[in-house]
């Protein structure tokens, strides 16, 4: 039998392993749809078919968010091993079932959104038991070092996803899918063989039916109606009027809160609702959903300002664009590499809250950098900024997740792992809503003129050139983010077809329509990196709230708050004098 000492870095090493493939996954598909698309001979942009682009964009994040506090609660009850299992086993089926897809129509582009929606039921039991079984094989003295190296391989992933995506799509869409498979099966066989329970599993405990189905629809409710949000409704350039969805968010909010009321009243819940009375506990989460919000969206509004403006400005085709903004976007996992496991570490010592506080300072500081650059800039100030923003994440979120799983019960580790990756999924889907929405606004005040404007004396019919400036922005980013050139999808082909050659390669140059697009797309991006940097500050607040250093582990049966005087000093000596638990180490 492998001694405790080993067999932490086996867990380490699997789970590390799990995050890394879930998070390519993720990310992979967002440079390769065009040629997804086009090798099934879906037009993703066709008004009656845009609801497969969404469903294949966000289905994935979706049901991860959704079902985390479910797959962590019942881990808790069957064992977090166990289901960790079943996740890389699941995971692994639908990336088979998906590298197997062929044919082309809309049936297939259907096939590949349900199997997605597979590969993220698998990828939800992956992340809501990384967490919980680190913590149960690390002890207190090292798990910021452990969780910091699970959440490098989480971020590196979502950028290595971006780059593997543009090369496989180059080769074929299924590769895609089929990468994952060999890995997928080693690591299945590898955590059944080698991982081995080590938490307290609460036996004998009843699934909550209720705050499940509550929690399970309203929440994948109100995040639909976000997402669908972000298309057109009637004149209007986003859907936020939309009935069915203002209906969507009206009874998302109303489940949710019916859910908050059930699981107050039942005596096994599915979300532990006591585990907000620690203070590690729910100012941890509050400063990760936070910052969850700030940085979710604007990473998306990154990757459209390089393939909108940056990169078609600097030569690359549009086409090019989606693997290139993933290249350029680098520095901010180096950033994040650096900081990760060496803040982890610090933490492991002195505790997070210092740490995590000054990690969400420089984020913030680096957004309000980024608002100071022009929609054409210099690379090399954005690459720092990206460096430095990477680095506050990185400084912030190891310490974060270290002190949340050092304050809970062992017994609620799956749980609290769950509830705090729904909270951070979810405020994630949210700013995409939230900052789309603030852009399109932009956009909608100022394009019209700017493409009138830019249109005339082209040759261009005058109802043709008002048609096209009065359509939503949204077809004009998305079209960018697929790496299709805007104008191609904005002008009809006959339109462009009679224009002499010397004006259709002028209106499809690389320069014209991010020329066209910077100055409003520069003042809706402008105001959302004005608010994620006052909820990094807020954020920032909420972390120093979290008090002095906690483990559960050393302190069983005294609250954090007569805890929170005590100082590290006391809990550096107590874990010296080796009292720390079994799940410990």
């Amino acid at each position: 039998m492998l001694r405790k000492i080993d067999y932490k870095w086996i867990a380490l090493s699997n789970t590390t392993l799990g995050a890394l493939m879930a998070t390519i996954n993720a990310s992979i598909i967002l440079i390769a749809l065009p040629a997804i698309f086009r090798g099934i001979g879906v037009d993703p942009l066709a008004p009656a078919e845009v609801g497969y682009l969404l469903w294949m964009l966000l289905g994935f994040m979706v049901v991860t968010a959704v079902f985390l506090v479910t797959f962590g609660r019942i881990s808790d009850m069957f064992g977090r091993v166990r289901l960790y299992n079943v996740g890389f086993a699941v995971f692994t089926l639908g990336s088979i079932l998906l590298a197997l897809v062929n044919g082309t129509g809309n049936g297939v582009a259907l096939q590949l959104i349900l199997l997605r929606l597979v590969q993220g039921v698998g990828a939800g039991f992956l992340f809501a038991n990384s967490s919980a079984i680190l913590t149960d094989a690390f002890p207190p003295s090292e798990r910021g070092m452990a969780l910091g190296v699970n959440q490098i391989a989480a971020v590196g992933g979502s950028l290595i996803g971006l780059i593997l995506g543009g090369v496989l799509a180059a080769i074929d869409w299924h590769w895609v899918f089929l990468v994952s498979v060999p890995f997928g099966l080693f690591g299945t066989v590898w955590a059944y063989l080698m991982l081995r329970e080590t938490g307290q599993i609460q036996k004998g405990q009843r699934v909550d039916v209720a705050g499940n189905a509550t929690f399970a629809v309203g929440l994948t409710v109100l995040l639909l109606g976000i997402t669908y949000a972000l298309l057109p409704y009637g004149g209007s350039p986003m859907g936020w009027s939309n009935p069915l969805v203002l209906g969507g968010l009206v009874l998302g909010v109303a489940l949710l809160v019916a859910f908050v009321l059930i699981e107050a009243r039942v005596p096994q819940p599915m979300f532990r609702l006591s585990l907000f009375k620690l203070r590690p506990f729910w100012t941890g989460n509050l400063s990760g959903f936070l910052a969850a919000l700030a940085r979710g969206g604007l990473q998306f509004m990154l990757i459209i300002w390089l393939q909108g403006i940056w990169l078609p400005l600097h030569g690359f085709s549009f086409a090019e664009t989606p693997l290139w903004a993933g290249i350029y976007m680098i520095p901010m996992m180096v950033g994040f590499m650096v900081m990760g496991p060496l803040s982890g570490w610090l933490s492991d010592r002195y505790g997070a809250r210092t740490l995590s506080t000054i990690g969400l300072l420089i984020t913030g500081a680096a957004f309000v950098g980024l608002m100071q650059l022009p929609g054409n800039f210099v690379y090399v100030p954005f690459a720092l900024l990206l460096f430095v923003m990477g680095c506050g994440m990185g400084m912030f979120s190891a310490p974060n997740s270290a002190s949340i799983m050092n304050s809970v019960p062992p017994t609620d580790r799956g749980a609290a792992s769950g509830m705090t990756a729904t909270l951070q999924n979810s405020a994630s889907m949210f700013s995409m809503g939230v900052f789309f929405t603030i852009v399109i606004v932009g956009l909608s005040g100022n394009l019209p003129a700017a493409i009138s404007h830019g249109l005339a004396g082209t040759g261009l019919p005058a109802a043709i050139v008002h048609g096209v400036s009065t359509l939503p922005p949204t077809a004009a980013l998305f079209a960018a983010f697929l790496g299709y050139n805007p104008m191609a999808t904005l002008l009809p082909h006959s339109v462009l077809a009679s224009l002499p050659a010397a004006v259709q390669h002028h209106l499809l140059s690389t320069t014209f329509f991010p020329a066209l697009i910077a100055p409003p797309f520069m003042k809706g991006l402008g105001a959302a990196f004005l608010i994620s940097a006052v909820m990094a500050a807020v954020a920032a607040v909420a972390s120093v709230l979290r008090g002095a250093r906690y483990v559960h582990d050393l302190h069983a049966g005294t609250p954090p708050a007569a805890q929170a005087g005590a100082g590290i000093q006391a809990v550096a000596a107590r874990a010296t004098a080796g009292t720390h638990t079994a799940q410990g180490g």
